[in-house]
């Protein structure tokens, strides 16, 4: 695997910043960013974009596909104890919600 991917944002190549600037004198282009895979982004989506702004591009552009992956026909549930609500001394509330741990043994 390489160490380098190129940005998948859809408008990276458009941006103009002085990074992405390659050619020479006539010739000049602006070029897809590069990403260093390190430690810090090895297992995050920054693996692929440069900046949030390219990742929301590319999820903008892409949302249907993204969803046909893995689409959700139902709620998620998750069972939860009755939310118990107490006064403070000082008048106010404050709700306390524990999900249910099923001993199922």
């Amino acid at each position: 695997m390489s160490e380098y991917n190129w940005c998948h944002g859809t408008n990276c190549h458009k941006s103009h910043t002085l990074d992405r600037v390659r050619g020479s004198k006539g010739n000049k282009v602006l070029r897809t960013r590069k990403i260093k895979i390190d430690q810090w982004n090895n297992n995050h989506y920054f693996r692929f974009f440069c900046s949030q702004g390219c990742y929301n591009d590319f999820a903008s552009a892409n949302i249907e596909r993204i969803v046909a992956l893995a689409p959700r026909n139902e709620p998620l549930e998750t069972p939860i104890d009755d939310p118990v609500r107490e006064r403070s001394e000082y008048g106010y509330i404050n709700t306390t919600i524990n999900e249910r741990v099923d001993t199922a043994e």
